[in-house]
């Protein structure tokens, strides 16, 4: 896990209200936050599946035959 130096500003009651970083840590968060947004695209690309298996049959009338069983 990434250390990041934070304050808890809190409100007059003591609850916390929001939360103080650095700048450099905050851009350290955006990179990590934008590589893993790009990893996630690139696993969820399934138009390079397309067309790749051959069917003889009716995907839902192959799921309610299976189910009747």
């Amino acid at each position: 896990m990434l250390p990041v130096r934070k304050k808890i500003v809190t409100d007059e009651a003591m609850r916390p209200v929001a939360v103080l970083i650095d700048y450099e840590d905050w851009q350290k968060i955006e990179q990590l936050l934008e590589s893993s947004i790009e990893q996630k695209k690139e696993k969820s690309n399934l138009a390079k599946y397309a067309g790749v298996i051959k069917l003889n049959q009716d995907p839902l009338d192959y799921q309610r035959h299976i189910r009747e069983e």
